[in-house]
This record gives C-alpha cells, sequence and structure tokens, in this order.
C-alpha cells in the first residue's frame, strides 16, 4: 500500500462580511484538511458547510478513484469514492451540510482524501453563516 504524506493545513481564514462568518481553507493538494470554527460566547450560529475535492486522472488510467471522507466533531458524518471520469481532465467530489452551534460550541470539520490512478488538484473546506430568513 502506498504511503501517504500528510501536509499541514494551512491555517483557517474568517472573513468578515457584515452578514456573518465566513471561515475557509484551502488545503492544495494536501490529502487532508482541517477547518476549526471556535464557539462564540454570546450566540446561537447556524453554518453552511462545503467541502470540494477536485482530481485529474491520467490520460490513459484504468481504474482512477477518488474518495472523500467528511468527519464532523470526530464524527463521520459523510464518505463517498467514486470513479474518476474524464482522463486528462478534472474530477470532483462534493459535500454539503447545515450545522447548528449553540453558544459556548465549536465545530470541526475534516476532509481526508484518497486516490488511485489520479491527482489531487484542490481540497477545500468552507464554513458561512446562514442569516436568518
Amino acid at each position: 500500500m502506498p504511503t501517504t504524506r500528510h501536509r499541514p493545513s494551512p491555517t483557517a481564514v474568517l472573513a468578515d462580511s457584515g452578514a456573518g462568518e465566513r471561515w475557509c481553507i484551502e488545503a492544495g493538494s494536501a490529502d487532508v484538511a482541517v477547518l476549526e470554527i471556535p464557539a462564540s460566547a454570546d450566540r446561537h450560529r447556524v453554518f453552511e458547510i462545503d467541502v470540494r475535492f477536485i482530481v485529474s486522472a491520467a490520460e490513459h488510467a484504468i481504474g482512477a478513484w477518488q474518495a472523500l471522507s467528511v468527519d464532523l466533531n470526530g464524527l463521520r458524518e459523510w464518505s463517498r469514492r467514486s470513479d474518476t471520469h474524464s482522463p486528462g481532465q478534472s474530477d470532483s467530489l462534493d459535500y454539503h451540510c447545515r450545522r447548528e452551534l449553540g453558544v459556548g460550541e465549536s465545530l470541526r470539520v475534516r476532509a481526508t482524501t484518497q486516490v488511485h490512478a489520479a491527482r489531487r488538484l484542490q481540497l477545500v473546506i468552507e464554513a458561512e453563516e446562514a442569516t436568518s430568513p
């Protein structure tokens, strides 16, 4: 079994859009990304979370596939493995969920990837605070 390199994930960035928090981590071609949203001491929050994993299959790859698993606060939320289509082009796996955080509650989103006969291009986790209707 090939050895997987774990590169440190870059630091998550908080963007203040005036409409709520927006957290993002772009891990590039790393095989693991972790986004940590700290707790708020004074308010309840709801986040829309998106994870996107993009790969490229080799031109003449046979049996290429990609896999993505998403854990929220240490619990497996979702996992999928699919064949990589369009050799020589990119393919992706995407996951979306909504998570409520009570006062004092933090969130840790961990995305783990695997590939066979494909190359990792991009792994991104975004969490945007939902605005009230």
